[in-house]
């Protein structure tokens, strides 16, 4: 109760997205409109290139159950250079699991003491794939926000109205609190994943059942009220189940989660009518035209190797 005072008491939090992804861009946005201090780390020579403002056609259904359409622009300002004493509060680490292993080398030596949410698919041991980070300092979690960056360079998103936040082998701590009250004052709710691992890991194999549908469909946006399109994309995630728990995850514990896979014919039903009829179902996937991104290929390659690994036949990812 005395940490939560003392954090509530701290009205501004330095926080620094790392780089300026779809992400990045939609949370640093929300974060600096709530009153905190918003960096973005780029790459030397990507501050020039990107500009000082991006352009945002975004919906946001942090208040409304369908959202709110918004188009503005959004200064993001940007360094190209981090130092252990630059006394950031947060650093959100929101990458490609593929790039998990280069950011958090790069990272670890300059963090001081600020706390690491890393917020995106991962598919190692959680605290192994961040390995360098110091477990401590680091909380995972994962976005309700999705889009692309058009050829205009519009940013096209969406963000629902909550995240999902955990600390792996940890009881929650100052940090997990710290990171629940940022997004709290921008106005989100979070919901605290007891065991984010299991969670993390069924995310992962959603995505590849999805990824891999997509490269059949053309897109992740043609599957677009496509009620067979993601049919199969569900049970080709129901038949990686086997292999979370081989890597030991207790389903029993994600049985929202799973609801999708175990009954695929009525979900997706649900979803092709809400991708076809909700512009906030719709957004996410309509920005997505490639379903060979270096992530999605990724995903793919990862969770093959681990199916053959386990020798779990997987005929649908397989074929």
């Amino acid at each position: 109760m005395e940490t939560s005072s003392i954090l509530r008491k701290r009205h501004q939090l330095r926080i620094l997205m790392f780089g300026r992804g779809v992400i990045a861009t939609l949370y640093g946005r929300v974060f600096q409109a709530a009153g905190h201090d918003v960096e973005f780390y780029v790459r030397p020579g990507r501050a020039a290139e990107y500009g000082d403002e991006v352009q945002l056609d975004w919906i946001d259904a942090r208040r409304k159950p369908f959202g709110r359409r918004v188009r503005e622009s959004f200064r993001t300002p940007f360094r190209e250079a981090l130092d252990p004493a630059d006394g950031f509060d947060l650093i959100v680490l929101s990458v490609g699991h593929h790039r998990l292993a280069e950011a958090t080398a790069f990272l670890a030596p300059r963090i001081g003491d600020a706390t690491v949410l890393v917020f995106g698919n991962v598919w190692e041991e959680p605290l192994t794939a961040v390995a360098p980070l110091p477990a401590e300092q680091v909380v995972f979690g994962f976005p309700g926000s999705g889009g692309g960056f058009g050829d205009d360079g519009v940013l096209s998103g969406a963000m629902l109205p909550s995240v999902i936040i955990g600390t792996p082998d940890v009881s929650p701590n100052r940090r997990e609190e710290e990171v629940l009250l940022a997004f709290r004052r921008a106005g989100l709710a979070v919901r605290r994943e007891k065991d984010i691992r299991g969670w993390l890991w069924l995310h992962f194999i959603a995505d590849a059942g999805m990824f891999d549908q997509a490269i059949r469909s053309g897109s992740l946006a043609n599957m677009t009220g496509d009620r067979r399109a993601f049919r199969d994309a569900f049970l080709t995630t129901r038949e990686l189940l086997p292999v979370l728990e081989a890597r030991g995850v207790d389903l029993r514990l994600h049985r929202n989660a799973t609801l999708p896979f175990r009954l695929p014919g009525l979900i997706a039903t649900a979803s092709a009518w809400a991708t076809r009829l909700i512009p906030m179902a719709s957004r996410s996937l309509a920005a997505h035209t490639d379903p060979h991104t270096p992530e999605a290929t990724a995903v793919l390659e990862d969770t093959l190797r681990e199916t053959r690994r386990l020798n779990i036949s997987t005929p649908r990812l397989e074929r």
